[in-house]
């Protein structure tokens, strides 16, 4: 199917294994362990937060098998709104795959939000005046030209993530060296009494509690299976660059982790009023090589900020692309840039909710814009996509699966279960802000947007379902024109 030549005005095969790799590395890394280790730390009371980013790279992996299999067999662009559609169209027509594009046209730029907030911490630390606003309006400046440098061919930007993916890996692995130079045990591994106690409710729920910091850190492990359309032999390519991805930024995590606690003690990381406690890298650089390397390093920091940003935005604006080709969104999604061809309207709105979720990151907290995040993405995305690997396996068991999930269905079980946990206690972790009813309310207003639209495109319920088994048949969807 890879092989098939791309169509005249559609989009192209050239990115390959490294370049996707980076770019999921690049969206996976970015700002968030550099802002999430003080609340992890928070979360759990001491140095055993490392639970939480452990917690973390299991479901990512677990999940991340789940992508694999279904990015590999269902190469194009959109992620999940090609699984979705295929699994779901058989009971409730299009209702599924627009409920998620509905649903991913808020977490994705959300997910986004929270790493412009990163940056505008850590530029505090070079800045210490910064005040409210003009960190707002730097923020806001920050999505304008992520926004411009994405207005280009693809082939463009997969050059420019290499470069600020070689940036991000000096980032952190420079964060690593300079902790393990003045790494001491006691500060580490000093955890508090009853830190393990597996038999306190409070334990659990801040188990519950760094599981959702621990899976937001690793998100991004899947930015590549959005852009499938654009990915050279993509049954190999998508696997192999969402495994490599989750396993190279799981060993990262931990040694950045656990180096961070060996050398800044976790007290401060818990004081609003100390820098640890917003810019804890820089905290640790300044602590072990002076303030010159914290200066220089919180620099990379803020590129690597960046270009998570660029990487995430990049591949979320190819969601509502290929769901208003096949005539699930609204149809002006569909309209490519007539030079570099890329998705106009997907990446001009999501710029413009990126910066609403920044303002509101800004003028809350980081903690509750990540569990409002979560729980968007968990019911639509999240769960329903575990059931769609296990519906096409049934539905279209000729479909070719250039790879197929180990231990099957054992990742799948684990990932859902996972997902439930972060879910179920999101309430319970943000007292007084309720992301579960909010979650709840987007959806039902999607359901309702749903069926005037479909009302105005006369499909189902108010008009036949249309089953589409292209994959299956052997057909590259990148080729034929969409249906209506």
């Amino acid at each position: 199917m890879s092989g098939s030549p791309p169509p005249p005005g559609g989009f192209l095969r050239r990115v390959g294994l490294f370049q996707a790799t980076a770019i999921n590395m690049s969206q996976m890394c970015g700002i968030g362990p550099f802002v999430t280790i003080p609340l992890m730390v928070a979360a759990f009371g001491g140095p055993q937060a490392v639970i939480g980013f452990v917690a973390g790279a299991v479901l990512a992996l677990c999940d991340g098998l789940v992508w694999a299999e279904l990015g590999a067999a269902l190469p194009g662009s959109g992620g999940s709104y090609v699984y979705l559609r295929q699994a779901f169209q058989y009971r409730t027509g299009r209702l599924v795959p627009f409920l998620f594009v509905w649903t991913a046209m808020l977490f994705i730029p959300l997910i986004m939000s929270t790493g412009v907030v990163g940056f505008v911490q850590y530029l505090g630390y070079l800045a210490p005046g910064l005040g409210q606003t003009s960190g707002d309006l730097v923020g806001l400046g920050v999505i304008a030209l992520v926004v411009l440098l994405l207005w280009r061919g693809i082939e463009h930007i997969a050059r420019i993530t290499a470069v600020m993916w070689t940036v991000m890996i000096a980032s952190v692995l420079l964060v690593i060296v300079a902790a393990a130079g003045d790494f001491s045990p006691h500060l580490a591994f000093g955890y508090p009494a009853h830190a393990f106690d597996l038999t306190s409710d409070h334990f659990w729920l801040d188990f519950a509690a760094g599981l959702t910091i621990g899976i937001y850190d690793y998100l991004g492990y899947n930015t590549t299976a959005y852009m499938g359309a654009e990915i050279k032999d993509p049954g190999r390519t998508l696997p192999r660059s969402i495994l490599f991805s989750i396993l190279g930024i799981m060993t990262i995590y931990l040694l950045l982790q656990i180096g961070t606690l060996g050398v800044v003690d976790w007290h401060r990381m818990t004081d609003p009023h100390d820098i640890a406690s917003t810019s804890v890298a820089s905290a640790v650089l300044e602590e072990t090589w002076g303030r010159g390397a914290a200066d220089t390093v919180t620099v990379l920091i803020l590129v690597t900020a960046f270009a998570s940003v660029f990487t995430g935005l990049l591949g979320g604006s190819r969601v509502p692309y290929d769901a208003a080709r096949d005539g699930v969104f609204f149809r002006p999604y569909e309209k490519l840039h007539p030079r570099h061809r890329f998705p106009v309207l997907g990446l001009a709105t999501m710029g413009v909710i990126t910066a609403v979720g920044f303002l509101i990151g800004r003028h809350t907290d980081l903690a509750t814009l990540i569990q409002l995040l979560t729980t968007v993405m968990v019911i639509v995305q999240a769960l329903a996509q575990i059931v769609a690997l296990t519906v096409l396996r049934r539905r279209q068991p000729d479909l070719p699966r250039p790879y197929r999930m180990w231990l099957y269905p054992l990742p799948s079980v684990l990932a859902f279960t996972g997902w439930c946990v972060i879910y179920g206690y999101a309430d319970r972790n943000s007292p007084g802000r309720h992301p579960i009813e909010w979650s709840l309310a987007w959806l039902a207003l999607g359901c309702v947007a749903f069926l005037v639209w479909a009302r105005l495109e006369r499909v189902w319920p108010f008009g036949a379902r249309e089953i589409g088994e292209e994959y299956a048949a052997g057909h590259d969807p990148d080729t034929e024109p969409a249906a209506r």
